[in-house]
């Protein structure tokens, strides 16, 4: 077994030893620092330092039953169930005995209550095991007291305590208290990763029944006597700002309380990473009911003026950069002329293996390609919302949001009310993405029941959420590639850039696998504001480098999948010295073997079109083989055949709903997705003109395979996203012989 401390520093391991009715109660540091005697923390030692704080607690009652409180936020990611089933798993007690709470934020007991980049698991895992391993430990010190044996004699299993040698037994209940006044051990012993009960096993989502029943899970569902409901007018165009407010009319409406202006950030506010805001300050509405609110937005006048160009610090943990917003008002058509003479001009080079200008100078055939793909909105299904209660120098808060903890800092230092005085509890999310991370709507509801004196709920409409930020950037990636007189790739090129920001990642794959390599990487400034997107960055490059190398291949004269075995053996085998890769070659390799086994390759009927793809991205890999046809002109996805490494699978019907989810919703941003601007304008503002993917364009079947692995859970929220694209590109071209260059699909292909 595996031992692991349990006390690295002053808050790695708090015990709280007051009793709940005579139970354990048990408070623990699931992630501050854990570090064990072999192997298990090296999936995180390249993370920040701030990504390592996370709390929970574990309870213990008479009648044996465990409940284990979740501090991170669920948005249907399946969190609060899997992180739960390892600390069962450690703790030795059947799961069908344990209760799962989500806990409030508590930044004195907790730290980095947050989701986003698929860390969850992956950051957990240790100190989630150390939890269970150690209540585990001090039940059997208990048992071992009582009974007056050695502690290591004592079995556990199924939330029982026995002793072979005296034949005494007892349930962790019997137990609990004395173990409650115990103290937590320096170190414990993990299970052996093969002797895992729960882990690797199907668990239902515990939030399921009351989801498919309706009960009120969501922050839109929050209701408290007395409340109020406001909304926000924002200004039309990016490059504007509020200037005044005409309320003549709507103060007279029928339910309207007040109309007034609030600014989320003070002036000299330095904002951190997270406090993207697109429109500081905006025009507010408060009254009775929804309806009547929504009726004062209509009638409500706004003069606005345009912003100056401006340049900022921000902080981002403890690391500060310029920010630089021009003034102006943009158009899609002007950003892509942009970013087509920026690619032009070189960019800063990131990575330079060999000597690419001279490989391509003495190539047999060059290949170039461009690919670009438009900003993109969230479209979150639960509109953006938050309830706030803020008097006498306390705020409650209640509803959803990704990254709770930061965001707190930002209210204390708004308000000026400390943080031991704000209260927020956090919802089920209806839709994250990145999306709610960055939670100024909590700021700004805060704000308005501080105006108001009264309990209000924030409601973003759909057309707020759509006009208002934050959004994917727009991204341009010129690639190119050069082929030796036998077909061999013996340099590759990568230009890429964007608005406002660079989608490259100069050290993944191909990088380390050919021996002339050059990445390039710009940015064009931009009003228009940008966040977090579903696999940030990769959800593009993914597209333009998969779908660039099955093209090469072509030319070369190679299978698409063999292509890129090829170049990952080359890795594996002549390793380039003093080079760093992003991924692990082998690990790349074997999800495309085994995509390719499953799939069934080569093998594919005369009338389907196919097409593969494979990418790695937040510590995961992922491959996948699309069978589509044509009907009427449109691709009809037949089957997915996917798979993934992501170290050990938790819950494996929750892994593969989290991959199918990413390829439906790959796909449809890849034939629908797009957001165009127009002076400044979003140009789409409902579903009626942003386009999402319908019920029967999803795949008739998606299959997904995980590699057996006992390496530590990785990232798979995201890393099935982005090679969907690219995949659904090249199977597109076997189907119509037109390659897709220009995101989306349905609007810029030949399709």
């Amino acid at each position: 077994m595996t031992s692991i401390k349990t006390k690295i520093g002053r808050r790695a391991f708090i015990k709280n030893t007051s009793l709940a009715s005579g139970g354990l109660v048990l408070g623990f540091s699931w992630l501050n620092s854990c570090k064990p005697k072999v192997g298990l923390d090296m999936a995180a030692k390249e993370l920040p330092k701030e990504w390592f704080e996370l709390n929970g607690y574990l309870k213990i009652g008479e009648n044996g039953l465990v409940t284990i409180l979740s501090p991170n936020p669920e948005a249907g990611q399946n969190v609060k169930t899997s992180m739960p089933m390892i600390i069962a798993d450690e703790l030795d007690v059947d799961w069908k005995d344990v209760m799962v709470e989500q806990a409030p934020l508590d930044t004195g007991a907790f730290t980095r209550q947050f989701i986003g980049g698929s860390q969850a698991l992956r950051q957990g895992w240790t100190g989630l095991r150390m939890a269970g391993a150690s209540a585990r430990q001090m039940l059997k010190e208990a048992a071992a007291q009582a009974w007056k044996v050695p502690a290591d004699e004592i079995k556990t299993s199924g939330g029982m305590l026995s002793h072979e040698g005296s034949g005494n037994s007892a349930t962790y209940g019997d137990m609990a208290s004395v173990a409650a006044s115990m103290q937590v051990p320096e170190e414990v012993q993990l299970k052996e990763k093969n002797d895992f009960t729960i882990i690797g096993t199907s668990q239902k989502n515990v939030d399921g029944m009351n989801i498919v029943t309706g009960k009120p899970l969501f922050g839109i569902d929050t209701h408290q006597e007395g409340m109020l409901i406001a909304m926000i007018v924002h200004p039309p165009a990016f490059g504007l700002q509020l200037k005044s407010i005409d309320d003549s009319e709507v103060r007279s409406m029928p339910g309207i309380r007040d109309v007034f202006k609030v600014k989320v950030f003070n002036d000299d506010y330095i904002k951190t990473f997270f406090d993207t805001r697109t429109y500081n300050e905006v025009a507010v509405i408060v009254g009775d009911s929804t309806w009547q609110v929504m009726q004062a937005k209509k009638a409500l006048k706004i003069e606005c003026e345009p912003i100056q160009s401006a340049t900022e610090t921000r902080d981002r943990f403890g690391t500060t950069w310029e920010q630089h917003t021009p003034k102006g008002l943009e158009n899609t058509e002007d950003h892509y002329a942009q970013m087509r003479s920026r690619a032009e001009k070189g960019g800063e080079v990131r990575r330079r293996d060999g000597n690419p200008e001279q490989a391509f100078a003495t190539a047999t055939k060059v290949i170039e390609r461009t690919y670009t793909a438009p900003f993109l909105a969230h479209n979150c299904m639960e509109p953006m919302n938050f309830f706030a209660n803020v008097k006498d120098g306390k705020a409650e808060l209640i509803g959803p949001l990704q990254k709770p903890e930061f965001t707190e800092q930002t209210l204390s230092a708004r308000t000026g009310i400390p943080l031991e005085n704000i209260d927020i509890k956090m919802t089920r999310l209806g839709g994250g993405y990145g999306r709610r991370s960055y939670a100024h709507w909590l700021v700004e509801a805060a704000l308005i029941s501080q105006r108001m004196e009264a309990p209000i709920k924030l409601i973003y409409t759909r057309e707020d959420d759509m006009t208002d930020g934050i959004y994917r950037p727009t991204y341009h990636a010129k690639l190119r590639a050069a082929l030796d007189a036998n077909n061999n790739l013996i340099a590759y090129h990568v230009n890429a850039g964007g608005v406002p920001e660079c989608p490259l990642y100069e050290n993944r794959f191909p990088a380390g696998a050919v021996d002339h390599y050059l990445a390039e990487g710009w940015t064009i400034d931009s009003n228009i504001t940008v966040g977090s997107f579903r696999a940030p960055s990769s959800n593009f490059m993914a597209c333009a480098e998969q779908s660039f190398l099955d093209e090469v291949a072509e030319v070369a004269g190679k299978d698409p999948i063999d292509f890129r075995l090829e170049l990952l053996d080359r890795a594996i085998n002549k390793p380039m010295e003093g080079v760093t890769n992003d991924y692990d070659p082998a690990r790349y390799a074997g999800v495309l073997k085994l995509v390719k086994e499953k799939s069934e390759w080569g093998n594919q009927d005369a009338k389907t079109s196919r097409g593969v793809a494979a990418y790695f991205c937040h510590n995961s890999y992922a491959a996948q083989v699309l069978d589509m046809v044509m009907e009427e002109g449109k691709p009809k996805v037949q089957k997915v055949t996917c798979a993934v490494d992501c170290g050990i699978v938790v819950n494996p019907d929750a892994a593969t709903n989290l991959a199918e989810g990413g390829i439906v919703d790959g796909i449809g941003n890849a034939l629908f997705g797009e957001l165009t601007f127009k002076e400044g304008m979003p140009t789409k503002k409902n579903f009626d003109t942003y386009r999402m993917i319908r019920m029967q364009e999803a795949p008739k079947e998606i299959e997904v395979h995980f590699v057996k692995s006992d390496i530590d859970p990785t990232g798979l929220g995201e890393p099935t996203f982005p090679p969907i694209f690219p995949a659904l590109a090249n199977a597109i071209y076997q189907a119509t012989g037109k390659r897709l260059y220009k995101q989306p699909f349905f609007k810029n292909g030949a399709i």
